[in-house]
């Protein structure tokens, strides 16, 4: 039977018409596996990083993936010059998604300033850019740290930001007020904030994970090594908090989850549903305590995982998990993997490295 033209000509314009996504930051943890969902569910990816905090080499994992490199070039997003350049040799990019941002809590403690140039110069950049390149919109990648010290469980959307903990943290709030107060003074650009707080795991393919720099303090890169023997115990700081175990509560999310909201944030821009700004938090709605999780592993693996008990961090939060019915209700997304299986994944990651 012979297809109409106009009908054939339609038919090519809904695969041609590809919408093109900057992931800023790209070749880091949450964003690689980000850039994977992304060019799954059918964009067109452009990478820009700086490799600070990144390797070059997950080109090549998310090229196994995904069965095709993204365009990438090494650009550090606080050179305005840079960037104005490359979003003019690459037209009609319809939204950015920003995974910029240097992440360590400690570290920020240590460099506070490195924070506040990075962090806060690429978002300064990126809103100035945004409206110049006729771009729709902006997916920042924010922290539930923003809400400071919580004395509520689960917090949501409305919960009040407190004070910061940290300098990162206080990156993150003020990277969130440069977004609002860009797009509220009428440049006609959306934003969502997508706030999450321990992103872990890796993808189950094992071809892309979380690259450690340094000595880590987080639970799951510490499991890992010692399940390694690249060190002999896990530390707990504190078992004294007031939880059922002495230790701190976290709501962890399977990386992989993290990088699909992501995908639905990005969808919500590209076709104009999103009105000004918008926040979600991430979460599994669920707490872990540290020893909850070393336990998990030890199921998930069969392997002993030996702990010992330090001070506590400063200015650690001692019990968050989040309400994630506003993301579930309005993104239609909600965390889909299971603990034990993103611990095996991880594993998975670590023993291929």
């Amino acid at each position: 039977m012979e297809v109409k033209k106009s009908n054939w000509r339609k038919f090519l314009d809904i695969f041609s018409n590809t919408d093109k996504v900057l992931v800023t930051g790209g070749l880091g943890y949450v964003g690689s596996h980000t850039v994977v969902e992304l060019m799954l569910a059918g964009y067109e990816v452009l990478v820009v990083d700086n490799l600070s905090n990144a390797n070059i080499d997950t080109l090549h994992g998310i090229e196994q993936i995904t069965g095709q490199k993204p365009q990438f070039e090494n650009i550090d997003c606080i050179d305005f010059v840079a960037m104005d350049h490359f979003l003019s040799r690459n037209e009609d990019i319809k939204c950015v998604v920003n995974f910029a941002s240097y992440k360590s809590v400690g570290d920020s403690r240590r460099n506070p300033t490195k924070y506040y140039r990075n962090n806060l110069m690429t978002n300064v950049n990126l809103m100035e850019l945004l409206p110049l390149h006729k771009i729709l919109g902006i997916v920042q990648s924010s922290s539930c740290t923003v809400y400071g010290q919580i004395t509520k469980n689960p917090i949501d959307e409305k919960t009040t930001k407190r004070t910061p903990l940290s300098p990162f943290s206080n990156t993150q709030q003020i990277a969130e007020e440069i977004i609002c107060d860009s797009i509220n003074a009428g440049n006609n650009l959306q934003g969502i904030v997508l706030r999450y707080f321990n992103a872990i795991g890796a993808h189950p393919s094992g071809e892309i994970g979380e690259n450690l720099q340094g000595s880590p303090s987080n639970i799951v890169p510490m499991i890992m090594q010692v399940a390694l023997g690249q060190r002999e115990t896990i530390r707990i700081f504190g078992n004294d908090y007031n939880t059922p175990d002495g230790s701190v509560i976290r709501d962890y999310v399977d990386v992989v989850d993290i990088a699909k909201a992501h995908v639905k944030a990005v969808e919500r821009i590209c076709k104009k549903k999103c009105k000004g700004v918008e926040t979600y938090n991430l979460g599994t709605g669920v707490g872990y305590s540290m020893f909850d999780m070393i336990s998990a592993f030890e199921q998930a693996t069969g392997l002993h995982i030996p702990y010992e008990i330090v001070e506590r961090k400063k200015g650690d939060i001692e019990k968050v998990w989040v309400n994630p019915k506003k993301v579930n209700e309005i993104l239609k997304w909600e965390a889909q993997v299971p603990l034990e299986e993103t611990l095996i994944n991880a594993w998975k990651w670590y023993m291929n490295k």
